[in-house]
């Protein structure tokens, strides 16, 4: 019997297989860090929206007390 399908086969067995689990590693690692992604996403979006409705509220803040008659210098 010949050695050298018995190497090359055996050697296409080996890449072929570290091939395909650095194939499904990548994509897992992949799917993890879109995972990450979406929630600093979101995180920042709670915040955005956060920061627009303290300015918001100062704002009607400082109009409502003008209608009163408060005096609110700003210095």
């Amino acid at each position: 019997m010949e050695w050298v399908p018995i190497v090359f086969v055996t050697f296409k067995a080996l890449v072929l297989g570290t091939g395909m689990y650095f194939a499904i590693k990548w994509h897992f690692d992949q799917e993890k860090k879109e995972k990450k992604r979406a929630l600093l996403r979101a995180g920042g979006k709670v915040v955005a929206v956060f920061v627009l409705l303290v300015l918001a509220l100062g704002f009607v803040t400082f109009i409502l007390a003008r209608k009163l008659g408060l005096d609110l210098p700003l210095s």
